[in-house]
């Protein structure tokens, strides 16, 4: 069954060449209509992911990838086309988003647990296993304008896997926080790819791709050059490029095997 379904996909943007920020700008910009340049950020998209599926995105900087997860994320709407998500999505494209400087860590769980989708319900009865997986425990009632950056990463990735998704969006977040978090992030993902969760995966890392991506997408200024078994399109990728030369991968194969789900940690 596919659980994405994306056909004749099309994003368009209009950028303005005069940018107004003051009121006299604006009075007189009145008399003086902006002008504006039509970027097509993806241009006829077609592809389908099916449940339990791993598929990969590449792409050079500026290709679309981004712009195409958040189509699937609904942050954005397709200019034409249409795209179907038939199960629960979590996206883990810009983790953070929506933390208040001024808020302690508690708070800010409970702020970025309900723009992740959770129920009050939820958040409360998970908020320890948060704290505690985010290694936390010291600073939940310390403001987050004190936090590293490390810190931040660790909180925002913490609460977005309490979720229990069914549609994983992965935006080169897979290294977060220190080495040993990384490691506790590696662990938590290949669960989720053991139980049979849909993941979408985008990433400049090509052995990450090539090792554990059933299927790969290749994208080019917003154009979809091929989709396909992910060694040949991984292949096709580094000889248009010719600047990626293989090399060993850091992130461990996800490989899935058959056990009931758990939402232990």
């Amino acid at each position: 069954m596919d659980v994405i379904t994306a056909e004749h996909l099309n994003k368009v943007f209009q950028i303005p060449h005069e940018k107004r920020t003051t009121l006299f700008e604006a009075l007189t910009g009145i008399f003086r209509p902006t002008s504006y340049e039509t970027f097509y950020a993806l241009k006829d998209i077609n592809f389908s992911v099916e449940e339990s599926e791993m598929l990969g995105i590449i792409g050079d900087n500026g290709s679309g990838k981004s712009t195409l997860l958040k189509i699937m994320a609904h942050i954005f709407l397709p200019t034409s086309g249409s795209i179907q998500v038939k199960q629960k999505i979590t996206p883990f494209l810009e983790l953070g988003i929506g933390f208040n400087p001024e808020f302690t860590a508690l708070e800010n769980i409970r702020v970025y647990g309900v723009i992740m989708g959770m129920t009050r319900r939820e958040i409360s009865d998970r908020t320890g296993e948060i704290i505690e997986y985010a290694g936390l425990e010291k600073f939940q009632d310390t403001k987050l304008k004190n936090f590293s950056s490390g810190m931040n990463v660790r909180l925002a990735f913490s609460t977005a896997i309490q979720t229990n998704p069914e549609i994983l969006l992965l935006d080169e977040v897979l290294a977060v926080g220190d080495l040993d978090f990384q490691e506790k992030c590696l662990r938590t993902l290949k669960r989720y790819r053991n139980e049979g969760v849909s993941i979408v995966f985008v990433s400049h890392d090509l052995k990450s791709v090539e090792a554990n991506c059933d299927r790969t997408l290749l994208l080019s200024h917003g154009k979809q050059i091929k989709l396909g078994d992910t060694k040949d399109i991984v292949n096709l990728y580094r000889e248009k490029t010719n600047k990626y030369p293989a090399k060993k991968s850091t992130l461990p194969k996800l490989r899935r095997s058959r056990f009931k789900r758990s939402k232990q940690f």
